[in-house]
């Protein structure tokens, strides 16, 4: 272990990106936790018809969001790793070149990660822990919830720390599998991205990712059916939202590139519009690996707000069936929904981080081809705009991929939890999909700005490449 903290003081600067994610994660984990508490004590106050059912409900949401939150890090501390081995490629290939083995190498980068999750875990759980209570003092104080005996510490806020420490670990080792292809001879020669090894089809890969995804399909089925039936469809749903995207994320490759070329067919026939809408053919790999941080950060915002809409609506049509049995279920929706919205800009945030992080990997290993076109006559500005139009295009391409699979999956997690309540108080099995048009607008929007903010960085860093700094890299 202390090999491993003395690589990581050695690179600090490197990780805060990582720490930040499992920081996010953790106190992620830790808030949900204690939310949870607190929400389970309002209700029982509350008397709410069915309270059992709600505080079920509401501790497999909690445990379904803190996956969520665990998977989505996990993806962007993967590429984030991913982007600290091409900064360190030629200083990797150096080592190779004098006797360290790759997988000597690798299991050394993989150990940064394990100290960075448990810094960034616990760090993120005492600010989680801090925040929780603060909150719960606010509202009390402000008598937006009534003074009772809540619960101050959960005594399971040990597990989001655990689990974010194995999985920052778990993501550091496979985003550092990159070692395994720098070669010795990167040492004296050339150490860009090859775009010839980016389109060399993965058999493997790509039947795996179709497995996933039928059959993360299949068990969302699963679930919609066991939910008609008054079970807990969701966790069964879930694990198939995570076995079906994440055999999308796989498989990404196969599709994503050709859409943002699409896509880009409308950011017109300018030099610098053609280059930035073929670069996603010509380096696939590169650009589906940025493409998809957004995708992540769309789907997930949309699917957690269309469930939340799909709940709301459904419970308050219920309530107006019987409103004796669902005394108390407006108050109860009053604290959940606000909540549940707080909690779920966490999630947007640790996606967030993983789009800045890809948008400089892109440049990073473009720093050759960027100087290159300066040699060929490109401007500055055409640079620039260049890299704009392919961060534009990647996020008109993400919102479009990421709402379709946010309304689908918001769905399908809203019928599996809540389609025998529906069937009970409407006599319709299927819950009806509650599309939220203005927070699709506003979806569109935010995405735009954001794209542009986080690609002010990479741009200014691209503008600056000269065609001697391309010929340097030889």
């Amino acid at each position: 272990m202390s090999g491993h903290v003395a690589a990581f003081r050695a690179n600090a600067r490197e990780h805060g990106a990582s720490i930040t994610v499992a920081a996010l994660s953790s106190g992620f984990g830790v808030l949900l936790l204690q939310a949870t508490n607190m929400l389970t004590a309002y209700i029982d106050h509350q008397s709410v018809a069915q309270h059992g059912t709600a505080q079920a409900a509401i501790g497999i949401l909690a445990v379904v969001f803190l996956l969520i939150a665990v998977y989505v890090g996990a993806i962007v501390t993967t590429n984030t790793f991913a982007t600290v081995i091409a900064g360190r490629r030629k200083s990797i290939a150096l080592m190779r070149l004098v006797g360290a083995s790759a997988n000597s190498l690798r299991a050394s980068v993989a150990g940064e990660g394990l100290v960075v999750g448990v810094i960034g875990s616990l760090i993120g759980a005492a600010a989680g822990l801090a925040v929780s209570l603060a909150g719960l003092w606010i509202l009390v104080d402000s008598r937006f919830v009534p003074s009772l005996n809540y619960p101050l510490v959960n005594p399971f806020i040990a597990a989001p720390i655990v689990v974010v420490v194995v999985t920052t670990w778990a993501a550091s080792w496979v985003g550092a599998r990159r070692v395994l292809d720098v070669t010795p001879l990167e040492a004296v020669g050339s150490s860009e991205e090859s775009p010839s090894a980016d389109a060399r089809a993965n058999p493997a890969r790509n039947i795996a990712a179709i497995v996933l995804f039928v059959g993360g399909m299949a068990l969302i089925g699963l679930g919609i059916a066991a939910g008609q039936t008054g079970v807990f469809g969701l966790p069964i749903a879930f694990l198939g939202g995570v076995g079906s995207f994440t055999g999308l994320t796989i498989g990404a490759r196969m599709f994503m590139p050709v859409i943002l070329r699409l896509v880009g067919v409308f950011f017109g026939r300018s030099a610098p519009a053609n280059l930035a809408a073929r670069n996603a053919l010509r380096y696939p790999e590169r650009s589906t690996r940025t493409t998809i941080g957004l995708v992540i950060g769309i789907a997930l915002v949309t699917t957690l707000t269309v469930a939340s809409q799909t709940f709301e609506s459904l419970i308050l049509s219920a309530q107006h069936g019987s409103p004796q049995q669902f005394a108390g279920t407006t108050a109860v929706l009053d604290v959940i929904l606000p909540t549940f919205a707080g909690l779920i800009g966490f999630s947007i945030i640790i996606a967030a981080v993983g789009v800045v992080n890809n948008l400089s990997l892109s440049v990073l290993q473009r720093s050759r081809e960027l100087g290159l076109l300066r040699a060929l006559g490109f401007s500055s500005k055409q640079v620039r705009s260049m890299i704009l139009i392919e961060s534009a295009q990647m996020t008109i391409t993400a919102t479009l991929v990421g709402l379709l699979l946010g309304l689908f999956y918001g769905w399908a997690g809203a019928q599996s939890l809540l389609g025998s309540v529906s069937k009970r108080f409407s006599g319709i099995g299927f819950v009806p999909l509650s599309i939220p048009w203005l927070f699709v607008l506003v979806t569109v929007l935010i995405a735009m700005v954001f794209a542009a903010a986080a690609s002010i960085g990479p741009i200014r860093r691209a503008a600056r490449i000269t065609p001697v700094m391309a010929l340097a890299a030889e």
